[in-house]
């Protein structure tokens, strides 16, 4: 049996994104419903991939890692065997925070999240660099963030 996505859906979404920590009692007295149906809506929506999972957010220069890296990648070899074997290995590294294929000139654009320089120069050295078929890699750092949101807007047309 199929759902419609609703506004309460939606109102439920866009309160869980704001805090996650947030009780079904809590969601249902924000959005003027009972419990029980908003209990069966997050359980749904988690079901249904709408929710991936629940995180808590780090303040990154409380816990030290306070450069980021936007780094590009180049691979050598572009077969289906080349790309997934840079997929397989990229992913065992624990500084790269997220890893996107795109289209242009490079081939990924990693986000690598470390303390200092001498610990992306040793990513660079000791981790990408032993990732088989890469070429040419550039990275760009972060001097300041200007904005950074983690909750998707869930505003539909009227």
């Amino acid at each position: 049996m199929s759902h419609q996505f609703d506004q309460t859906d939606m109102g439920i979404l866009q309160l869980l994104q704001e805090d996650a920590r947030l009780t079904h009692k809590e969601l249902a007295h924000r959005l003027h419903k009972s419990v029980t149906p908003i209990h069966i809506r997050v359980r749904r929506l988690q079901e249904e991939g709408y929710i991936k999972r629940y995180a808590a957010i780090l303040n990154q220069d409380k816990i030290g890692k306070s450069l980021t890296a936007f780094t590009q990648v180049q691979v050598k070899e572009h077969s289906q065997e080349g790309l997934l074997a840079f997929k397989e290995e990229i992913i065992k590294i624990t500084e790269v925070m997220e890893c996107y294929h795109m289209t242009g000139s490079f081939d990924f654009l990693l986000r690598i999240v470390i303390r200092d320089m001498k610990e992306y120069n040793d990513v660079l050295i000791d981790k990408l660099a032993k990732v088989k078929d890469i070429g040419h890699v550039e990275s760009f750092f972060v001097i300041s963030e200007i904005k950074h949101e983690t909750a998707f807007s869930l505003h539909t047309k009227t």
